[in-house]
């Protein structure tokens, strides 16, 4: 049974940094693709970005120049480092382990959430 275990997040003021980790746990597969999304109040569940087994990426537009997506596939691990942090960026963050390839992006399994709460 494969399980994401999200973690690293919490609380920063605007400006601030926090680095998300997400660890696919009970699975020697690699995902070919991995994502962070997340769910601000009220809103709905947005992709933020993903990577491929290859390393390429995809952000969303609001993220563009301050987040950055990786993995390391020798762990199974995937990380979101989030810099300069805006108020905006509070959400549930959620990891997701898919599927990627022929032009088709395929979700998995989803992580348990992990809380990001920006401040002025």
């Amino acid at each position: 049974q494969v399980q994401l275990q999200a973690s690293g997040g919490g609380s920063a003021q605007a400006g601030e940094s926090l680095r998300l980790s997400c660890e696919v746990l009970g699975s020697p597969n690699i995902y070919s693709l991995m994502s962070w999304y997340r769910q601000r109040p009220g809103k709905e569940r947005e992709l933020v970005a993903d990577i491929t087994y290859r390393g390429v990426t995809d952000y969303a537009d609001a993220v563009k120049g301050r987040f950055v997506i990786d993995r390391d596939n020798a762990k199974n691990e995937a990380s979101l480092q989030m810099s300069d942090l805006k108020p905006e960026d509070t959400a549930v963050y959620y990891c997701n382990a898919g599927y990627a390839g022929g032009g088709e992006k395929v979700l998995g399994p989803w992580g348990q959430g992990t809380q990001v709460t920006v401040s002025l």
